[in-house]
This record gives structure tokens, C-alpha cells and sequence, in this order.
């Protein structure tokens, strides 16, 4: 699933996604941002996609301006019901899984299962929906992540305190999560290769992007800032869909190849060293299967995906 940049820019872009068609993806938070840019795309190349999203009128609306086939379904990545319950809907295969829903910089709160709402929503719905899906999908999980799993200051896996309780900041919360999206990303796909399974796991992150993500991110003039210089969503869109489509490394991370990976065209690139760390990646994985339930299928319902 591999195609050649686009002779007349020279830079990787959505005209260089190849036939979609046959293929079946899923896309959480779909229904606005980086989401719904990454359903236009996969859905303009052929491809049959569903928008998971919480809600669903919300949804509904959305895909009711997009060509192709498409479908909403809802998810709720902060209820594991939720998540248990989408996944066990899902009938026949699933080429591809994009984990894209995420929220950032909100204020101390909890999902409905009482862990860390930026921790409980943007990693451990998606460890869960990624386990209880993962006999379905013959080809990819894509994980969106950001650069703010490298700041602000040293972020690590508060082990002793997921939750941060006494110690929240918005910030210190989303870098925990974006962090443990890349180690969920190493050892998925270390688990993966280890089954035999073709199935690859790979991370991206849109650089500098302008979506409704971004409304807890500063005051006024920030906001304001972000709409003149960040990337639009469809730009932003294009390292998730680049890390969908070509043929990659297992646990590659796709970003913008532009100055600090604000923007530009997609390309593989670095994470932190505490993003690089597979007992770290181990240990996380270990408490995110105790805190959801959720365990990895068993090796002969992976490598038969």
C-alpha cells in the first residue's frame, strides 16, 4: 500500500493516496479537526469508512457533506462500556483503525470509569478499542500522538499517580497522554511482530495544526495566533494518512518535515528517549490491561487477522 509523491508538487499529498477501494476503515473522533479530513481523504480514494464519534448527530451531519461510503457509529472513548460496546457491533474485517480522537488541555475532571480524562480518553479508550478490535484488522493501527509528548519540561508515566491527583496542570496531563499513545505504539507493535501478525502499528502527529482541539490551548490572542500560522486540518491530517497508506516500519512515526515539525509534508520522524523506552512501554502496558480489562487477543487470533 505504497505510492510515489505527487510529480507536479514534489511533496506527498492526498492526490498520492492509492485505490482505497475494498478497504474498511475506522476513524475515531470523526466528526470534526484532524478527523473528518482523514475520513475525506480515505473516503475519496475508494474506501468504505465508519466515523466513530460520541456524537452522534454531531456525526451524522458531518458525513452527510462527504462523497463515498461512509457510516456513523457512536463511541465514547471516556466510557469502556462504550468501547466494549462498539467493538463487540463490529462484524468482518477491519483494514484499518485510526486513533484519532483525543482531548487536550481540559480542566481536572474524570471519564466515567474515574481515571484522568485526557489520560482515560486519549490512551487507555484507545488501548481498549485497539485490543477488542485488533482480531478484525488485516493491516494497521494508526495512533495520533503529538509533540507534546517531549514537553513541557521532562514528561514521564506518573506510574505512582495516573491521575495526577494533587498534581494536575492541563498540560502535564496531555503530555502523559501523547507520551503514552508512543509507548502503547512500541509495544503493540513489539507484541504484533512477536505473533507473526502482518498487522503493523504506527503513530503520527500533525505538527502545528488549527482544529476545535486547540480551544482549551491559551487565551484569545493565542487562539487568534494559531488560526494565522497553524497548518489547516487537511494539512494537519496528512502525516495520520501517510502513515495509513504507505508501506512503513512497524511503530514508524510520521510527522511534517518542515522547521521544529510544525508543518510541512509527511515524512518518519524522531521521538524522546523517554518515548523510545520498551520496559517503560512493558510496564504501561501491564497496568493499562489491569486499569481497562482489556487484554491482547490471544497469538492464534492475532496472526490468523
Amino acid at each position: 500500500m505504497t505510492t510515489a509523491p505527487s510529480a507536479a508538487s514534489g511533496a506527498w499529498n492526498i492526490t498520492d493516496i492509492p485505490d482505497q477501494s475494498g478497504r474498511t476503515a475506522v476513524v475515531t473522533g470523526a466528526n470534526s479537526g484532524l478527523g473528518i479530513a482523514t475520513v475525506e481523504a480515505l473516503a475519496a480514494a475508494g474506501a468504505r469508512v465508519v466515523l466513530a464519534v460520541r456524537d452522534l448527530e454531531r456525526g451524522k451531519a458531518a458525513a452527510a457533506g462527504l462523497r463515498g461510503t461512509v457510516e456513523v457509529r457512536r463511541l465514547d472513548l471516556a466510557d469502556l462500556a462504550s468501547v466494549r460496546e462498539f467493538a463487540a457491533a463490529w462484524q468482518g474485517e477491519l483494514d484499518l483503525l485510526v486513533n484519532n480522537a483525543g482531548v487536550m488541555n481540559t480542566p481536572e475532571s474524570r471519564t466515567k470509569d474515574g481515571f484522568e480524562t485526557q489520560f482515560g480518553t486519549n490512551h487507555l479508550g484507545h488501548f481498549a478499542l485497539t485490543n477488542l478490535l485488533l482480531p478484525h484488522i488485516t493491516d494497521r493501527v494508526v495512533t495520533v500522538s503529538s509533540e507534546a509528548h517531549k514537553k513541557p519540561g521532562t514528561p514521564h508515566i506518573h506510574f505512582d499517580n495516573l491521575n495526577l491527583t494533587g498534581e494536575y496542570a492541563p498540560r502535564k496531563a496531555y503530555s502523559q497522554s501523547k507520551l503514552a499513545n508512543l509507548l502503547f505504539t512500541l509495544e503493540l507493535q513489539r507484541r504484533l511482530a512477536a505473533a507473526h501478525s502482518p498487522v503493523r502499528a504506527l503513530a503520527a502527529h500533525p505538527g502545528w495544526a488549527s482544529t476545535n482541539l486547540q480551544r482549551h490551548n491559551g487565551g484569545a490572542l493565542a487562539r487568534l495566533v494559531m488560526r494565522i500560522v497553524a497548518q489547516d486540518n487537511k494539512a494537519g491530517a496528512l502525516p495520520t494518512l501517510y502513515a495509513a497508506v504507505q508501506d512503513l516500519p512497524g511503530a514508524g512515526y510520521v510527522g511534517p518535515d518542515g522547521f521544529g515539525e510544525t508543518r510541512g509534508a509527511p515524512t518518519l520522524v524522531g521521538r524522546s528517549t523517554a518515548a523510545s523506552d520498551p520496559a517503560t512501554a512493558r510496564r504501561l502496558w501491564a497496568v493499562s490491561e489491569e486499569l481497562t480489562g482489556v487484554t491482547f487477543p490471544q497469538r492464534a487470533e492475532i496472526a490468523d487477522a
